[in-house]
């Protein structure tokens, strides 16, 4: 009799755990369906907004002189090279303040800094800044650049401005990819006699290379097409020079933004013309960004 009921319990225990499995496949049936949709949903939007912009842009973009002229009071005629030529100034310095300064930080607070509360603070802070709306950044660049520096509405001013907006994503995105390396790779290195700079240089910095260029890619985009604080720094809508770096300057957002605010039609075909411009720069500096991902990656 104690067989049987023993066998009686494992054949109910196996039922039991075969319709466990049945309900745990039904489930990640159901999310996966649901992520797919979410991500179909993503897709069409950004399909349907492509489309919308290169059909009324394309035809403006493809223009004689669209990128190598300056802009026009009359909607068919001029081109945004001034644009073209801030924004990737503006990207340039973006890159070489806040790469060096953002990684530099990351390292200090994971590697270096003392785990209390005055830390604790500045990492709070530092990831309460990443959320902070881009106008503020261009009051704080309004006041300290323009005023207090007495750089003015320049274009240095407004890199500079778009420099503080980027720090933060790039100190938390380079803190994660920092903190996701094997601590069992620090040990070996210190188990060899390698000081903690040779490890950090040796071992941490490669391997989190990979996250560190994306917070990069992800920061810098956002730099390139932000509007409110330059237009509080003091960019402009309509320039017929190539700006320099102490000189007023325009961006291809600010360019946008003072096409759409035309009345006539025909600048609504070139402001959706600049976004393609303005799309074309992004995916440029991302392909460059990710080629050196791809090169320092160690697999």
């Amino acid at each position: 009799m104690a067989t049987t009921y023993q066998r009686d319990d494992y054949l109910d225990s196996t039922a039991e755990f075969t319709d466990n499995i049945e309900k745990r496949e039904t489930l990640g049936k159901v999310f996966e369906i649901l992520f797919l949709i979410g991500l179909l949903i993503g897709l069409f939007v950004l399909a349907l907004l492509l489309f919308d912009i290169f059909r009324d842009g394309l035809a403006r973009f493809l223009s004689p002189g669209f990128l190598t002229e300056t802009p026009s009071r009359f909607p068919d005629e001029g081109g945004i090279r001034p644009a073209i030529i801030s924004s990737i100034i503006l990207g340039i310095v973006v890159i070489v303040v806040t790469v060096p300064i953002g990684v530099g930080a990351a390292l200090y607070l994971e590697e270096y800094a003392p785990r209390n509360w005055w830390t604790a603070i500045i990492e709070i802070n530092i990831s309460n800044l990443a959320g902070v709306p881009s106008i503020v950044y261009g009051l704080l660049g309004l006041g300290v650049f323009n005023y207090l520096l007495g750089f003015g509405p320049a274009l240095i001013s407004g890199a500079l401005t778009l420099s503080l907006l980027s720090l933060p994503v790039i100190i938390v995105t380079a803190r994660e990819a920092i903190r996701a390396v094997p601590n069992s790779l620090r040990y070996a290195s210190y188990g060899l006699g390698a000081t903690k700079w040779k490890t950090i240089s040796s071992h941490v910095i490669p391997y989190a290379i990979p996250g560190i260029l994306t917070g990069v890619i992800i920061s810098i985009s956002r730099a390139i097409g932000d509007a409110a604080s330059l237009i509080v720094v003091g960019a402009v809508g309509f320039l017929t020079f190539n700006p320099g770096l102490f000189q007023r300057f325009m961006a291809l957002p600010i360019q946008i933004y003072s096409y759409i605010t035309r009345p006539e039609p025909g600048f609504a075909n070139a402001a959706a013309a600049t976004i393609i411009a303005l799309l074309l720069l992004i995916l440029a500096l991302n392909g460059v960004a990710i080629y050196i991902r791809q090169r320092f990656t160690i697999h």
